[in-house]
């Protein structure tokens, strides 16, 4: 969850979801993902999988908000790209870096080492910060509110 759940939620507000529906839609694909853990056949695709599964969720409840569909039937499947959601995922990433960026110390590499390597354990991190184990947790929440206040409209 930790790995995908940012993507997941950039996806559903930039169907411009309300937080309520965004998360109807995050929990939805998570829940097909369950459902679906059996016919799993390249674990190394599970993160595009979400995103498109986010995606279809997010347009399912956007028709469902507009009368367009009825609850339980699901839109069409989508087998192009959405060009117009690459740009909007691509402005809102260089933006969320640009504001990464203006955090301090240890936040900005803190942060960082997660977003670029999410395997990354606490000992390693604890050791190029140079603080102990134990403060990793701590931190890297403090370090999340902060970066939630400022990218707290862009998200």
């Amino acid at each position: 969850m930790a790995r995908f759940d940012g993507r997941m939620w950039s996806v559903a507000r930039a169907h411009g979801l309300n937080p309520a529906d965004a998360a109807d839609a995050v929990q939805g694909a998570w829940l097909r993902m369950i459902e679906s853990l059996d016919g799993i056949r390249d674990p190394e695709a599970i993160g595009a999988w979400l995103l498109t599964t986010t995606r279809r969720e997010a347009v399912r409840l956007c028709r469902k908000a507009r009368g367009e569909l009825p609850a339980d039937v699901d839109p069409p499947e989508v087998t192009e790209p959405d060009p117009a959601l690459a740009v909007v995922d691509a402005d809102v990433g260089r933006e969320m870096w640009r504001r990464l960026a203006t955090l301090g110390e240890p936040c900005q590499t803190l942060l960082r080492l997660y977003v670029l390597n999410p395997d990354v354990r606490y000992g390693q991190i604890a050791a190029r910060l140079g603080i102990p184990v134990g403060s990793v947790g701590p931190a890297k929440a403090r370090c999340l509110a902060k970066l939630r206040v400022l990218a707290h409209d862009l998200l």
